[in-house]
């Protein structure tokens, strides 16, 4: 069900936000109802009266689907970062629904990856799991990210293809058609380009990730064989696999970033030690794996009007753990925040000089928001 957009007050300049929490109409995909509230609020309104028993028992059958028809040793495959919300699936599965997965990871290349997302990962396995750990070639991956921060100001682009595109490349490979994914962004961030349910086999289709292939982050020096990794099977070859791509959280009543992060810290996780100022969020326990996520959501923040602090509060904000007013003033302190570390490390990688990342991020200020003052300095205008 798609919500009409409302017709929101015009009268002031800026941003229009959610009037129960605070997302912008800038986020991709996102609805307002009549009343100016948004589709993932109005979705967590109802969560109470969900038949989640029944949920329960369609997830339980989902599994038996997948075990009965895997074709090795493994009912399923678990598509896994170390983080918070893929530490529960896999403990969930095991232990919830009697499976045996595979569980299934995308690397980053060693100049990107951090101690802090080795350590998860390899507590994920020390949990007794079989892990299959897929690294494309880094040569490539630092290609497509630097065409992907050029053309459309979102390196991330590039790597989210890899990392959605190799559960079922495995699953296609070892004839295992079930593959459990976390969250449905749809119901929890308003990216309605996908089902509104459990069933996530059209996800390529959503907003990122452009139909499963990086012909548009491609230049004449990457080949279609060095971009394996990087996008799906044909839909003839996942049709042949009979692959089923479920989101497990749907089936779940309490999976949600808070509840996931305190199963996953009683089994090992580690969590972000640095100041919240440096990062720009308020979740700690969000994003582990690499550090190059806090200059994305820079560019996310000149680009949209808003980044990571603003999809945190919104989440607490949802499930009663945070007032609209206390979200507001997170925003106001950390929103838009990124250390110049970051920023330095960035270029380093991609090769590039500080200016000509400061040249293109500024290419991608959404001046229809921002107004740079007579000072230089960029002032956004938002509605609260």
């Amino acid at each position: 069900m798609k919500l009409p957009r409302a017709e929101l007050d015009r009268s002031q300049r800026g941003i229009k936000v959610c009037k129960r929490c605070i997302i912008p109409e800038t986020r991709p995909g996102i609805t307002y109802d009549d009343e100016g509230i948004c589709f993932p609020c109005r979705v967590a309104e109802h969560h109470s009266e969900v038949d989640w028993l029944a949920r329960k028992k369609e997830l339980q059958e989902i599994s038996r689907w997948g075990r009965e028809h895997s074709k090795c040793e493994y009912d399923c495959i678990v598509a896994v970062s170390g983080g918070k919300d893929s530490t529960r699936q896999a403990l969930y599965a095991r232990y919830e629904l009697g499976l045996n997965p595979l569980l299934v990871s995308c690397t980053y290349p060693p100049q990107q990856q951090i101690d802090l997302g080795a350590y998860n990962v390899g507590n994920m396995i020390s949990l007794g799991f079989d892990t299959i750990v897929v690294g494309p070639k880094p040569e490539t991956w630092k290609k497509l990210m630097r065409n992907a921060f050029y053309r459309f100001g979102n390196w991330a682009k590039a790597t989210e293809m890899a990392l959605y595109a190799i559960p079922p490349r495995v699953a296609t490979a070892y004839k295992i058609p079930l593959i459990f994914l976390g969250e449905n962004n749809a119901l929890n961030s308003g990216d309605l380009g996908g089902s509104l349910g459990g069933d996530a086999n059209k996800i390529k289709d959503n907003n990122t990730l452009a139909g499963g292939k990086p012909t548009n982050l491609m230049d004449e020096s990457i080949l279609e064989k060095d971009v394996l990794w990087h996008q799906f099977p044909s839909d003839k070859d996942m049709a042949d696999a009979n692959v089923r791509i479920v989101y497990m959280g749907y089936y779940i009543e309490d999976f949600d970033p808070f509840a996931n992060a305190k199963i996953a810290l009683r089994h090992g996780l580690k969590v972000r030690n640095v100041p919240r100022e440096d990062i720009g969020a308020y979740n700690l326990f969000e994003d582990l794996d690499e550090d190059f996520v806090h200059v994305n959501q820079l560019l996310k923040y000149f680009k949209l009007g808003f980044a990571r602090v603003t999809d945190d509060a919104c989440q607490a904000i949802r499930r009663g753990l945070m007032t609209r007013e206390e979200g507001i003033e997170l925003v106001k302190k950390y929103e838009g925040r990124c250390h110049q570390r970051y920023i330095e490390n960035f270029c380093k990688y991609l090769e590039i000089t500080e200016d000509e990342f400061w040249k293109v991020a500024n290419s991608f200020r959404n001046k229809e928001i921002w107004e740079q003052l007579p000072d230089g300095e960029w002032k956004l205008h938002r509605q609260f």
